[in-house]
């Protein structure tokens, strides 16, 4: 164990879940919320007024970024739990305005990514403190037992995940943890685990950003090669291209390798919300 105790291992393994995991130092958290408004201001608002290509993989184009999801905190806890071999495949800002209606559905991260074996971790880190009035995401134990739920994409209003997807099957959602962090700690969970978030009610900007890391041996079930950041350790598979930032931040190189691995990312998932649906169809049926 690099990060985590054997303890916390299991704890994750069976509820799916783990928090809080701190990381970042006040200068870190500093240097990202700088970046970040550095980004606001070359939009000319909040990223999530943008353009939908803005929410998504930022450490195609932001030094800063690209500094978080190399992090020797974060990652040694991920390689506790996955192996040592690590790829970031994508990353989403989820910031809530604050007093804002923004709230995130009951649903699932891997509804959609169509990745097989799904063993996709996400480390979700609070550059603001994301606490139970800010709207801290609520986990749901899947109790050793994972599995993927019928999702629909609602295009629920005010939902922070653009779809608006959420679960459409009956499922037990008593007793939910909420996560709360405070700013420069993560939690982890995984993409079955099942998760909701509240508006935020407090008066300040709750600032989350997710990170989705996957070993090497998961791919994507479909006929889109994703592009993948190899972070640590070594990839025997081949199963996303390849590919490293430019360094610029959002200078020509650096917005074309942004745009290329966005471009692939959301051909993916639209191809997803349709072999979902057709996969619960036929379930159905029989």
């Amino acid at each position: 164990m690099k990060a985590l105790t054997q303890e916390q291992v299991d704890s994750f393994r069976y509820n799916g879940f783990l928090f809080p995991v701190p990381a970042l130092t006040a200068d870190e958290i500093a240097d990202c919320l700088a970046g970040l408004a550095r980004l606001e201001g070359e939009l000319g608002g909040p990223v999530a007024d943008a353009e939908v290509k803005w929410r998504s993989h930022a450490h195609m184009h932001s030094p800063w970024f690209n500094t978080l999801i190399r992090h020797p905190r974060i990652l040694d806890a991920i390689e506790d739990i996955i192996g040592p071999d690590i790829l970031v495949w994508t990353s989403t800002f989820f910031i809530k305005e604050a007093g804002s209606a923004t709230y995130a559905a009951w649903h699932q991260d891997g509804g959609y990514f169509g990745l097989e074996p799904k063993e996709s971790l996400c480390a979700w880190v609070a550059l603001t403190d994301a606490s139970r009035e800010a709207g801290c995401m609520e986990q749901l134990s899947f109790k050793g037992q994972p599995r993927l739920y019928h999702h629909s994409p609602l295009g629920l209003p005010n939902s922070i995940n653009r779809a608006g997807q959420t679960i459409v099957e009956p499922f037990d959602d008593t007793n939910p943890t909420a996560m709360a962090l405070p700013a420069g700690s993560f939690s982890l969970h995984h993409e079955l685990a099942i998760h909701r978030s509240a508006p935020n009610n407090a008066a300040h900007r709750r600032v989350g950003i997710g990170l989705n890391f996957v070993a090497p041996h998961v791919r994507v079930d479909g006929p889109v090669r994703c592009r993948a950041i190899l972070v640590r350790g070594e990839d025997r598979y081949g199963h996303f291209d390849l590919i490293e930032p430019s360094g610029g931040e959002r200078d020509a190189e650096a917005l074309r390798r942004h745009q290329i691995v966005s471009d692939r990312y959301r051909e993916n998932y639209k191809i997803q919300v349709t072999k979902h649906e057709q996969r619960f169809a036929g379930t159905a049926a029989e």
